[in-house]
């Protein structure tokens, strides 16, 4: 009998959890039309760290760097119910995401979670690490740019402060 309540426990924690993560939205990445209409793709040949979905380049030299503002306020009202900068909450911190992964694969996953968890390698890592799939928010393409400028730039801040506290740690040299 325990058990079972511990099982209906842990069942409604999820539940909740997903709840707050937002969802509920009209479109799902299954049936969201890639820009002019293209149908997103439902996988890619290899594995080549993009992951899955309808972004397969981001020119990070034209991405418009004054829209991380815009991009902080997305992140706030849509990702912070999962996901903290600086600390693993229901989703992992995403300090240094930039650096552990490629643009497109950042866009794919904010855009196309559903189908990320279910064929991309590293997503689906993910998800077996913190249980909880991550739940589509529904952004646009140019939201989701906005957020990877957001964290482009947060990530910028990160390295230039610890080269700082190496160069003064190490004399200035």
């Amino acid at each position: 009998m325990q058990s079972r309540v511990a099982s209906l426990s842990v069942a409604l924690l999820f539940s909740t959890l997903l709840a707050a993560c937002g969802g509920g939205g009209q479109e799902t990445a299954d049936t969201r039309s890639a820009p002019g209409g293209a149908q997103a793709p439902a996988a890619q040949s290899a594995d080549d760290g993009k992951g899955v979905g309808p972004i397969d380049q981001v020119d990070v030299a034209a991405l418009d760097m004054s829209r991380a503002a815009e991009g902080a306020e997305i992140f706030t009202m849509k990702c912070t119910a999962c996901h903290k900068i600086e600390e693993r909450y229901i989703g992992p911190a995403l300090s240094g995401v930039t650096k552990r992964r490629k643009p497109e694969w950042i866009m794919n996953m904010i855009l196309n979670p559903d189908v990320m968890v279910k064929e991309d390698p590293t997503a689906k890592g993910l998800l077996m690490e913190y249980i909880a799939p991550m739940t589509n928010q529904n952004l646009t393409p140019e939201e989701a740019k906005a957020v990877l400028t957001f964290f482009m730039k947060n990530d910028a801040a990160l390295e230039d402060a610890g080269e700082e506290a190496g160069e003064e740690a190490g004399g200035g040299q």
